[in-house]
């Protein structure tokens, strides 16, 4: 017989219970642990990837892997090169990995140059869900999960190349991707307006699902940034290391034969919304939607072969030495790639 579950009914206690502290006991513990975010940048050598990274975050994170000379050989594939660092802002320490993709798009035949950086994204998934399905798995299990792909496009004001069309397409079905305009300030405010307009049709026209996401789980505040955002998206930026002086104000920017550029005003360059989106309204959401949303369909389809599998081999008998679980989680080393 089963017993009936009333709604529950709000309450308010007659004296301090102490309950709503628990964001704090919260608090203390993940501050105690730290934050993983993991940033894959993607995109041509050139475009100023490893600088974007080190000026979003203040710290000398990534070395250029780009040729530093024309006659130097060009990759001759895509590859994966991952830096890990620690940072720590007023108590709250953040480890990044960084992971870059020289060779991408280098080739004069690029055919398939994006199939390294799934192989990867979706590597990371299969290790997880193996550490997790383990019998006697670690507490916290090392999160290698890609959170953010940034991708780099180039300031040419032209339509999409077929290379970009199906790279963003394959790591948008498994990744939040977030697309910018690389050292836009080599274009004017007109056309750096008229390419975003260009870029947003293109993005709609073959259907990316670019970050961030709709959700009826968001509070009408969160819909509306998020919809703010998606106006902006692709962001137009410029990346610098360097600090220089602007009608006596040290401001990070460049200084050209033109002019200064002063990447913290939004009036010249997009920078400064990019990055209080990555790091002060979204982190924690990018680390969410890998876990509940990127991650989770991957589990959900690996889970679901392993399952048939099992069905359609009944009398399949695991090693002496090997227990059933085990051997069931060896299949996901050679990993079922869902179409």
């Amino acid at each position: 017989m089963s017993a009936s579950v009333e709604e529950p009914k709000n309450a308010q206690p007659r004296k301090y219970v102490g309950f709503d502290t628990i964001t704090t006991q919260i608090e203390n513990r993940l501050l105690k642990r730290g934050f993983q975010f993991n940033i894959m940048v993607v995109g041509r050598s050139g475009l100023g990837k490893s600088t974007l990274v080190n000026t979003l975050f203040s710290s000398k994170l990534a070395q250029t892997n780009g040729r530093k000379h024309t006659s130097e050989p060009i990759e001759k594939t895509t590859e994966i090169k991952v830096s890990s660092h620690s940072l720590v802002e007023n108590t709250v320490r953040l480890n990044i990995n960084v992971i870059d993709t020289p060779g991408f798009g280098d080739q004069i035949n690029n055919e398939k140059c994006w199939e390294p950086l799934v192989k990867y994204i979706k590597e990371q998934h299969s290790q997880y869900l193996r550490k997790e399905l383990t019998a006697q798995r670690e507490r916290y299990i090392p999160d290698t999960r890609v959170h953010c792909i940034l991708y780099f496009l180039p300031p040419n004001g032209q339509k999409l190349k077929q290379l970009d069309v199906q790279a963003m397409k394959k790591l948008s079905e498994i990744a939040n991707v977030i697309p910018i305009i690389a050292k836009s300030d080599s274009l004017t405010i007109d056309e750096r307006t008229e390419y975003k307009k260009l870029l947003q049709n293109e993005f709609i026209k073959y259907n990316f699902n670019i970050y961030p996401y709709d959700s009826e789980d968001l509070y009408d505040e969160e819909r509306q940034l998020n919809e703010d955002i998606k106006s902006l998206i692709p962001f137009a930026i410029a990346g610098s290391e360097k600090e220089i002086q602007i009608n006596g104000e040290t401001v990070r920017g460049r200084k050209t034969r033109w002019g200064a550029i002063n990447i913290e005003d939004v009036s010249q360059c997009e920078f400064v919304f990019l990055r209080d989106f990555l790091t002060r309204t979204h982190l924690q959401d990018l680390i969410e939607t890998t876990a509940l949303v990127h991650y989770e369909t991957f589990r959900s389809k690996q889970l679901i072969a392993l399952k048939e599998n099992a069905s359609n081999h009944p009398n399949r008998q695991s090693a002496p030495s090997q227990p059933a679980s085990t051997q069931s989680l060896g299949d996901l080393n050679g990993f079922h790639r869902p179409s």
